[in-house]
């Protein structure tokens, strides 16, 4: 359902700041995939997301939803078709509006918008039904502000906003980096949770490769803004932390033996 055909992306070129950050980036997902991406620092990760996303446009290549060519079209085009979940708890959510207000904005995405109640009788029974599936107790705190949540629980709400209207296609950048251990493994269940309920197709970015081998049925290795490394299935289930250390070992010549990754596998 999604293909990324030999996709390049250059930042600041012509400058001292030119920056590949994807050379040639070849992958088609299945519908029903979770993917995983790991990689060291700068290996492309994010920015394969932000493309898909229509956050940056490519130099070549091409981009395809549903065997449509999606490379040209704009950002808010996308949004109807495509849920984003951000590493910073915040920027997924209105933190001055509560937590009916955002639900009400994600329920009404792709949908033309006029004068009328913000929040309809008919909305308040499902999103409360909706949130009491979070195990988070949201459900009795409609009208909480959202800037008042913690940090797990704004992420939690953000994933289910993006996926309210179950999207083509989730993307999560890091989503629980920013959260601590205990808080980011509860994070992933609901995640897991709600893309295998609605049977989301979904591509998560992640520096944990422990998280990385235990969610989704796929795993992407990137370096050098390009997929070097794509396994799934049986294999993916039984691949150790070390084996990825190694494959990394391999193809970068100990070029992340500093990097962040190391602190999380």
């Amino acid at each position: 359902m999604l293909e990324l055909i030999n996709v390049h992306k250059t930042f600041n070129i012509g400058t001292v700041n030119e920056k590949r950050a994807l050379t040639g980036v070849e992958l088609t997902v299945e519908d029903g995939d979770f993917i995983t991406v790991i990689g060291g620092n700068g290996a492309g990760k994010s920015t394969m997301l932000n493309s898909i996303a229509g956050v940056f446009g490519i130099e070549s290549g091409s981009i395809c939803i549903d065997g449509k060519d999606i490379t040209r079209l704009p950002e808010y085009k996308r949004a109807k078709f495509l849920g984003r979940v951000f590493q910073d708890p915040m920027i997924g959510t209105a933190a001055n509006m509560n937590i009916e207000e955002n639900l009400a904005l994600a329920n009404r995405r792709g949908k033309i918008r006029g004068l009328g109640w913000g929040v309809s009788k008919k909305e308040k029974g499902f999103f409360k039904d909706k949130l009491a599936t979070l195990g988070l107790g949201l459900e009795n705190r409609l009208t909480s502000k959202v800037g008042l949540l913690s940090g797990g629980q704004r992420q939690a709400l953000t994933l289910l906003m993006a996926t309210l209207k179950q999207p083509r296609l989730l993307l999560l950048d890091e989503h629980t980096a920013a959260l601590d251990p205990k808080t980011a493994q509860k994070v992933l269940k609901i995640t897991q949770d709600i893309t295998e309920e609605n049977r989301l197709t979904a591509i998560m970015v992640t520096h944990n490769m422990k998280d990385a081998i235990k969610m989704g049925n796929r795993l992407v290795m990137m370096h050098g803004g390009k997929i070097i490394f794509d396994v799934k299935g049986e294999e993916k289930s039984n691949l150790q932390v070390a084996d990825l250390l190694a494959k990394f070992d391999e193809v970068s010549g100990g070029e992340f033996a500093n990097d962040r990754m190391l602190l999380v596998k």
